[in-house]
Protein backbone atom coordinates (compact mmCIF):
# COMPACT_ATOMS: atom_id res chain seq x y z
CA UNK A 1 0.00 0.00 0.00
CA UNK A 2 2.67 2.35 0.78
CA UNK A 3 4.72 1.58 -2.37
CA UNK A 4 1.93 2.34 -4.31
CA UNK A 5 1.11 5.90 -2.45
CA UNK A 6 4.85 6.75 -3.07
CA UNK A 7 4.08 5.73 -6.91
CA UNK A 8 1.11 8.02 -7.15
CA UNK A 9 2.96 10.89 -5.46
CA UNK A 10 5.69 10.42 -8.22
CA UNK A 11 3.91 10.61 -11.09
CA UNK A 12 2.33 13.64 -9.49
CA UNK A 13 5.13 15.21 -8.80
CA UNK A 14 6.31 14.34 -12.24
CA UNK A 15 3.21 16.17 -13.42
CA UNK A 16 4.01 19.30 -11.11
CA UNK A 17 7.24 19.57 -12.65
CA UNK A 18 5.97 18.93 -16.71
CA UNK A 19 3.43 21.31 -16.02
CA UNK A 20 6.41 23.98 -14.77
CA UNK A 21 8.31 22.97 -17.84
CA UNK A 22 5.63 23.60 -20.68
CA UNK A 23 4.76 27.45 -18.81
CA UNK A 24 8.77 27.87 -19.06
CA UNK A 25 8.79 26.36 -22.96
CA UNK A 26 5.23 27.63 -23.76
CA UNK A 27 4.96 28.46 -27.30
CA UNK A 28 2.69 30.00 -29.67
CA UNK A 29 1.49 26.73 -31.07
CA UNK A 30 0.97 25.18 -27.45
CA UNK A 31 -1.80 27.40 -27.18
CA UNK A 32 -3.85 26.74 -30.20
CA UNK A 33 -3.31 23.09 -29.76
CA UNK A 34 -5.13 23.74 -26.54
CA UNK A 35 -7.78 25.94 -27.86
CA UNK A 36 -8.40 23.04 -30.87
CA UNK A 37 -8.20 20.25 -28.07
CA UNK A 38 -11.09 22.18 -25.88
CA UNK A 39 -12.84 23.22 -28.90
CA UNK A 40 -13.51 19.87 -29.78
CA UNK A 41 -14.54 19.32 -26.66
CA UNK A 42 -16.62 21.46 -26.45
CA UNK A 43 -18.23 21.00 -29.96
CA UNK A 44 -18.84 16.86 -29.15
CA UNK A 45 -20.44 18.39 -26.11
CA UNK A 46 -22.98 21.11 -27.82
CA UNK A 47 -24.24 18.02 -30.41
CA UNK A 48 -24.88 15.53 -27.34
CA UNK A 49 -26.71 18.52 -25.40
CA UNK A 50 -28.55 19.98 -28.17
CA UNK A 51 -29.94 16.35 -29.29
CA UNK A 52 -30.99 15.20 -25.58
CA UNK A 53 -28.11 12.62 -25.72
CA UNK A 54 -27.81 12.99 -21.62
CA UNK A 55 -26.27 9.53 -21.08
CA UNK A 56 -23.69 9.64 -23.96
CA UNK A 57 -22.25 13.04 -22.47
CA UNK A 58 -21.74 11.77 -19.68
CA UNK A 59 -20.31 8.68 -20.71
CA UNK A 60 -18.21 10.89 -22.83
CA UNK A 61 -17.04 12.89 -20.16
CA UNK A 62 -16.35 10.20 -18.28
CA UNK A 63 -13.89 8.26 -21.13
CA UNK A 64 -12.13 11.53 -20.48
CA UNK A 65 -11.97 11.84 -17.07
CA UNK A 66 -11.04 8.02 -16.94
CA UNK A 67 -8.40 9.25 -19.39
CA UNK A 68 -6.94 11.93 -17.34
CA UNK A 69 -6.55 9.62 -14.39
CA UNK A 70 -4.71 6.70 -16.19
CA UNK A 71 -2.00 9.45 -17.32
CA UNK A 72 -2.22 11.59 -14.04
CA UNK A 73 -1.53 7.41 -12.00
CA UNK A 74 0.24 5.43 -14.44
CA UNK A 75 1.80 7.93 -17.39
CA UNK A 76 3.26 5.28 -18.96
CA UNK A 77 0.24 3.15 -20.06
CA UNK A 78 -1.17 6.38 -20.93
CA UNK A 79 1.13 8.88 -22.49
CA UNK A 80 0.06 12.22 -23.82
CA UNK A 81 0.70 11.35 -27.31
CA UNK A 82 -1.87 7.80 -26.50
CA UNK A 83 -4.22 10.34 -24.30
CA UNK A 84 -4.81 12.92 -27.63
CA UNK A 85 -5.67 9.81 -30.07
CA UNK A 86 -7.73 8.53 -27.30
CA UNK A 87 -9.50 11.51 -27.09
CA UNK A 88 -9.90 12.26 -30.88
CA UNK A 89 -11.46 8.30 -31.06
CA UNK A 90 -14.07 8.99 -28.69
CA UNK A 91 -14.75 12.40 -30.13
CA UNK A 92 -14.80 11.04 -33.78
CA UNK A 93 -17.42 8.26 -32.51
CA UNK A 94 -19.86 10.29 -31.04
CA UNK A 95 -19.60 12.54 -34.03
CA UNK A 96 -20.12 9.52 -36.52
CA UNK A 97 -23.28 8.54 -34.35
CA UNK A 98 -25.09 12.02 -34.79
CA UNK A 99 -23.28 12.76 -38.45
CA UNK A 100 -26.80 14.10 -39.29
CA UNK A 101 -27.04 16.49 -36.34
CA UNK A 102 -23.09 17.60 -37.28
CA UNK A 103 -24.38 18.88 -40.79
CA UNK A 104 -27.43 20.59 -39.12
CA UNK A 105 -25.26 22.13 -36.76
CA UNK A 106 -22.72 23.36 -39.11
CA UNK A 107 -25.35 24.65 -41.37
CA UNK A 108 -27.27 26.48 -38.99
CA UNK A 109 -24.43 28.28 -37.95
CA UNK A 110 -24.41 30.35 -41.39
CA UNK A 111 -28.08 30.54 -41.42
CA UNK A 112 -29.84 34.25 -42.56
CA UNK A 113 -31.43 35.85 -39.65
CA UNK A 114 -32.22 38.96 -41.96
CA UNK A 115 -34.94 37.17 -43.70
CA UNK A 116 -36.65 36.06 -40.51
CA UNK A 117 -36.47 39.52 -39.05
CA UNK A 118 -37.96 40.90 -42.25
CA UNK A 119 -40.97 38.62 -42.30
CA UNK A 120 -41.83 38.97 -38.46
CA UNK A 121 -41.30 42.63 -38.59
CA UNK A 122 -38.95 42.34 -35.84
CA UNK A 123 -40.68 40.22 -33.24
CA UNK A 124 -42.98 42.51 -32.69
CA UNK A 125 -45.93 40.89 -35.38
CA UNK A 126 -48.01 38.69 -33.26
CA UNK A 127 -50.86 36.08 -35.57
CA UNK A 128 -54.05 34.83 -34.12
CA UNK A 129 -55.77 31.39 -34.14
CA UNK A 130 -57.76 32.28 -37.53
CA UNK A 131 -54.25 33.54 -38.94
CA UNK A 132 -52.96 30.38 -38.13
CA UNK A 133 -56.00 27.72 -38.86
CA UNK A 134 -56.10 30.13 -42.80
CA UNK A 135 -52.77 29.53 -43.34
CA UNK A 136 -53.03 26.01 -42.55
CA UNK A 137 -56.29 25.26 -44.89
CA UNK A 138 -54.51 27.22 -47.67
CA UNK A 139 -51.37 25.44 -47.98
CA UNK A 140 -53.47 21.62 -47.24
CA UNK A 141 -56.03 22.61 -49.95
CA UNK A 142 -52.86 23.99 -52.42
CA UNK A 143 -51.48 20.64 -51.75
CA UNK A 144 -54.67 18.67 -52.51
CA UNK A 145 -55.23 20.53 -55.77
CA UNK A 146 -51.55 20.02 -57.01
CA UNK A 147 -51.85 16.26 -56.03
CA UNK A 148 -55.31 15.62 -57.75
CA UNK A 149 -53.71 17.65 -61.04
CA UNK A 150 -50.14 15.93 -60.77
CA UNK A 151 -48.23 18.93 -60.39
CA UNK A 152 -45.06 18.25 -58.76
CA UNK A 153 -44.62 20.46 -55.69
CA UNK A 154 -42.33 20.80 -52.90
CA UNK A 155 -42.53 23.11 -50.01
CA UNK A 156 -40.00 23.53 -47.12
CA UNK A 157 -41.35 24.63 -43.72
CA UNK A 158 -38.80 26.91 -41.99
CA UNK A 159 -38.15 28.05 -38.63
CA UNK A 160 -35.41 30.48 -39.46
CA UNK A 161 -33.09 27.57 -39.94
CA UNK A 162 -32.37 27.42 -43.23
CA UNK A 163 -28.68 28.50 -44.85
CA UNK A 164 -28.39 31.53 -46.78
CA UNK A 165 -26.55 29.96 -49.79
CA UNK A 166 -30.45 28.22 -50.03
CA UNK A 167 -32.18 31.30 -49.54
CA UNK A 168 -30.19 33.31 -51.86
CA UNK A 169 -30.50 30.70 -54.57
CA UNK A 170 -34.04 31.59 -55.18
CA UNK A 171 -36.31 35.00 -55.56
CA UNK A 172 -37.62 36.48 -52.43
CA UNK A 173 -41.57 36.16 -52.42
CA UNK A 174 -42.24 37.77 -48.89
CA UNK A 175 -46.36 37.16 -49.46
CA UNK A 176 -49.02 36.14 -47.39
CA UNK A 177 -49.39 32.31 -47.84
CA UNK A 178 -52.39 31.76 -50.20
CA UNK A 179 -53.79 28.54 -51.90
CA UNK A 180 -53.63 30.80 -55.28
CA UNK A 181 -49.97 31.73 -54.92
CA UNK A 182 -48.83 28.63 -54.44
CA UNK A 183 -50.74 26.95 -56.67
CA UNK A 184 -49.65 29.11 -59.60
CA UNK A 185 -45.85 29.10 -58.35
CA UNK A 186 -45.44 25.25 -59.03
CA UNK A 187 -47.72 25.62 -62.57
CA UNK A 188 -45.55 23.53 -64.91
CA UNK A 189 -44.74 26.38 -67.25
CA UNK A 190 -44.17 28.79 -64.67
CA UNK A 191 -40.54 30.25 -64.08
CA UNK A 192 -39.89 29.07 -60.31
CA UNK A 193 -41.78 25.66 -60.75
CA UNK A 194 -38.88 23.67 -60.18
CA UNK A 195 -37.33 24.93 -57.26
CA UNK A 196 -38.47 24.74 -53.28
CA UNK A 197 -40.59 26.90 -52.39
CA UNK A 198 -40.10 28.26 -48.50
CA UNK A 199 -42.83 28.68 -46.16
CA UNK A 200 -41.36 30.99 -42.82
CA UNK A 201 -44.14 31.58 -40.41
CA UNK A 202 -47.33 32.64 -41.47
CA UNK A 203 -45.30 33.99 -45.08
CA UNK A 204 -43.84 32.82 -48.42
CA UNK A 205 -40.20 33.72 -47.85
CA UNK A 206 -38.70 32.69 -51.44
CA UNK A 207 -39.36 29.98 -54.24
CA UNK A 208 -37.64 28.45 -57.09
CA UNK A 209 -34.88 27.45 -54.18
CA UNK A 210 -32.32 24.68 -54.91
CA UNK A 211 -31.70 22.22 -52.29
CA UNK A 212 -29.03 20.17 -51.54
CA UNK A 213 -29.71 16.28 -52.47
CA UNK A 214 -29.83 13.39 -50.22
CA UNK A 215 -26.70 10.96 -50.45
CA UNK A 216 -29.00 7.68 -49.21
CA UNK A 217 -29.57 5.04 -51.60
CA UNK A 218 -31.84 3.36 -50.02
CA UNK A 219 -35.47 4.85 -50.83
CA UNK A 220 -37.29 3.84 -53.45
CA UNK A 221 -36.48 4.03 -56.92
CA UNK A 222 -39.58 6.55 -57.56
CA UNK A 223 -38.26 8.98 -55.68
CA UNK A 224 -36.51 11.79 -58.24
CA UNK A 225 -34.66 15.12 -57.73
CA UNK A 226 -37.61 16.95 -55.84
CA UNK A 227 -37.84 13.63 -52.75
CA UNK A 228 -34.27 13.75 -52.92
CA UNK A 229 -33.99 17.56 -52.19
CA UNK A 230 -36.55 17.63 -49.80
CA UNK A 231 -34.85 14.80 -48.13
CA UNK A 232 -31.85 16.22 -48.74
CA UNK A 233 -32.63 19.82 -46.95
CA UNK A 234 -33.93 18.01 -43.45
CA UNK A 235 -30.52 15.93 -43.29
CA UNK A 236 -29.14 19.82 -42.83
CA UNK A 237 -31.65 21.98 -41.12
CA UNK A 238 -34.65 21.83 -38.98
CA UNK A 239 -37.10 21.90 -40.82
CA UNK A 240 -40.18 19.91 -42.71
CA UNK A 241 -40.61 19.71 -46.29
CA UNK A 242 -43.65 18.90 -48.35
CA UNK A 243 -43.36 16.92 -51.64
CA UNK A 244 -46.10 15.98 -54.46
CA UNK A 245 -45.13 13.50 -56.67
CA UNK A 246 -45.41 14.66 -60.74
CA UNK A 247 -46.01 11.23 -61.77
CA UNK A 248 -48.45 9.84 -58.87
CA UNK A 249 -49.82 12.84 -57.16
CA UNK A 250 -48.64 11.18 -53.72
CA UNK A 251 -48.22 13.57 -50.92
CA UNK A 252 -45.23 12.81 -48.92
CA UNK A 253 -44.11 14.46 -45.44
CA UNK A 254 -40.36 14.52 -44.98
CA UNK A 255 -38.98 15.22 -41.19
CA UNK A 256 -35.12 14.49 -40.57
CA UNK A 257 -34.81 12.66 -43.21
CA UNK A 258 -38.14 9.96 -42.77
CA UNK A 259 -40.76 9.77 -45.37
CA UNK A 260 -44.01 9.46 -44.72
CA UNK A 261 -45.99 9.04 -47.90
CA UNK A 262 -49.78 9.19 -48.69
CA UNK A 263 -50.17 11.74 -46.17
CA UNK A 264 -54.13 12.61 -45.95
CA UNK A 265 -55.56 15.45 -45.01
CA UNK A 266 -55.53 14.91 -41.01
CA UNK A 267 -51.76 14.02 -41.46
CA UNK A 268 -51.21 17.08 -42.75
CA UNK A 269 -53.33 19.11 -40.81
CA UNK A 270 -51.08 17.23 -37.46
CA UNK A 271 -47.63 18.25 -39.62
CA UNK A 272 -48.49 22.36 -39.84
CA UNK A 273 -49.85 22.21 -36.45
CA UNK A 274 -46.62 20.46 -35.51
CA UNK A 275 -44.72 23.41 -37.60
CA UNK A 276 -46.77 26.66 -36.23
CA UNK A 277 -47.27 25.13 -32.67
CA UNK A 278 -44.64 27.20 -30.78
CA UNK A 279 -46.07 30.84 -32.97
CA UNK A 280 -49.33 30.57 -31.56
CA UNK A 281 -50.79 32.38 -28.19
CA UNK A 282 -50.81 29.90 -25.33
CA UNK A 283 -54.93 30.43 -25.28
CA UNK A 284 -55.04 28.89 -29.11
CA UNK A 285 -52.68 26.09 -28.20
CA UNK A 286 -55.61 25.07 -25.72
CA UNK A 287 -58.72 25.71 -28.30
CA UNK A 288 -57.52 25.34 -31.64
CA UNK A 289 -59.97 22.46 -32.27
CA UNK A 290 -59.18 20.51 -35.94
CA UNK A 291 -61.75 21.56 -39.00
Amino acid sequence: MGIKLLTSGNNLLRLWEGAQNFFNDFQVMYAIEILLFFAMIYFVSKVLRENDATKLMFLYWTLILLGVGMNVFDSELMTKGFFLFYVLLISAFMLVLFNVEVKKSLWDVHKSKEPSEKIQGGGAEVRSQADTERCIMNIIKALQNMSKNNVGALIVLSKGSLPKQVLQSGVTIDAEISTQLIEGIFFPKAPLHDGAMVIHGHKIQAAGCFLPLTQKTSYPKEFGTRHRAGIGITEVANVVSLVVSEETGIISIVKQGNVTRYADYDMLVDALKDYYWQEMPLTDKRTIIRK
